[in-house]
């Protein structure tokens, strides 16, 4: 079995919210979701941040550690992981021969994230697991992974306004779906989050009995090192909004110590010491040049690389592309200034957005830019940029996890 031929073949199913078919998929596997502990995460940004923490930190403290992400950048196998290990591509293959004998094609047939998320809770089952960091994709309430009945922990990294059009309009629509994965009694933890979604949490987690921390960022004690209520850590991933999600990954660490779990100081430290999350405000080195990547897809993941970007304090050259289902209007007035120069490239999958629109709308909501070009594809708009690099000035490549993931596929080496 070829894994991205046979996952691709479910892309016809689309985005279709709902417990049925992951449910009635899971049963006739075994139910192996029963047998995992989980740390459910969600929320709009900083979910795989806090996902990579919890389990590097979980693993330098001695467990065994399973942890599902989405989506990925290069592999498949990336979303799978125990102790930050991808699942080895022929288990996966193994694991999919055998999710697809139980498919009826002719009856509700799941989607692809539906098939890739019961592949997991296999693969943790067999694999024994004590606990799995679970991140949410889309939402909460109706999301494929929302189908446990009782959680360890539950987090909520942050509320903005993305993935409108399925879980509507308004920041109290989407935090009333996202409070969809609290669980009876069980602990919640949430970051720094907007009032009208505060006011949503603290009805959720009255209703349901669910003992609630809220978390304020670590402060930052020097370049790259922070502290959290006593606890003195370096921060290996970039910008301020690390501070608030490693602040989420310890004080769901300090409640899982106080239900009993052996989880030392030293551990703390050095999980989130160890502790990578590519594609997300990482640099790496191409063609003997310094380029920024972050996938920013949304307006909130913009303004944060936006303010990294402004403690650089160079002149700035975007490479952007974008799917179509984003507010390009709001990325754009978070990320451009006057003078900047913009490469406007296509996401090469489908439904990327049109280029030439995105152009048009950039030159409307930032005429004073000093260059808008639309290019062919990420790679000659990089080379196009190193070629007209200025001295003090930087190459950002952005808009789309997608862009960020079929750049690294062609076997780019990270920045240390």
């Amino acid at each position: 079995m070829n894994i991205h031929s046979f996952l691709d073949s479910f892309q016809r199913f689309g985005v279709n919210l709902g417990l049925e078919r992951i449910e009635t998929l899971l049963t006739k596997l075994g139910n192996p979701h029963h047998s995992v502990p989980i740390i459910h995460v969600g929320g709009t940004n900083g979910k795989g941040s806090v996902c990579a923490y919890l389990s590097s930190i979980l693993t330098a403290a001695g467990y065994r550690v399973g942890r599902y992400t989405s989506p990925h950048l290069i592999d498949w196998s990336e979303r799978i992981c125990v102790n930050n290990k991808p699942i080895p591509e022929t288990t996966l293959q193994s694991i999919l021969v055998t999710i697809n004998n139980y498919i009826d094609f002719n009856h509700h047939s799941p989607t692809q994230f539906e098939v890739i998320t019961a592949a997991a809770w296999v693969y943790f089952a067999q694999q024994k697991v004590d606990i799995a960091v679970i991140e949410v994709g889309l939402g909460g309430r109706l999301d494929a992974t929302n189908v446990s009945h009782f959680s360890l922990a539950t987090v909520i990294t942050s509320i903005s306004r993305d993935h409108w059009q399925q879980l509507g309009p308004t920041i109290t629509d989407i935090a009333r779906e996202k409070a969809g994965i609290f669980k009876q009694n069980c602990p919640v933890i949430i970051g720094e989050v907007p009032h009208e979604a505060k006011k949503v949490f603290q009805s959720m987690t009255k209703t349901l009995n669910c003992p609630t921390i809220w978390v304020k960022s670590a402060k930052l004690v020097k370049e790259n090192w922070a502290v959290y209520q006593n606890i003195s850590y370096p921060l290996p991933l970039l910008g301020k909004m690390q501070l608030n999600n490693s602040a989420l990954a310890i004080e769901t660490i300090k409640n899982l110590q106080n239900q009993g779990w052996a989880i030392s100081p030293e551990a703390i430290i050095n999980g989130i010491k160890k502790t990578i999350w590519p594609g997300r405000l990482q640099w790496i080195q191409w063609q003997d040049t310094s380029i920024l990547l972050d996938g920013a897809h949304n307006t909130a993941a913009a303004k944060i690389l936006r303010d990294y970007v402004n403690s650089l304090n160079k002149s700035t050259t975007w490479i952007m592309g974008m799917m179509a289902t984003k507010e390009h209007d709001q990325i754009f007035q978070q990320l451009l200034k006057n003078k900047d120069s913009l490469s406007i490239v296509p996401v090469p999958i489908n439904g990327s957005a049109n280029p030439k629109m995105l152009a048009y709308l950039a030159k409307d909501i930032c005429p004073d830019l000093q260059q808008i070009k639309i290019e062919e594809n990420i790679f000659i708009a990089l080379e196009n940029a190193i070629k007209q690099q200025q001295s003090n000035s930087l190459i950002v490549v952005c808009g789309s996890l997608y862009l960020i993931g079929h750049f690294l596929r062609k076997g780019f080496i990270f920045k240390s």
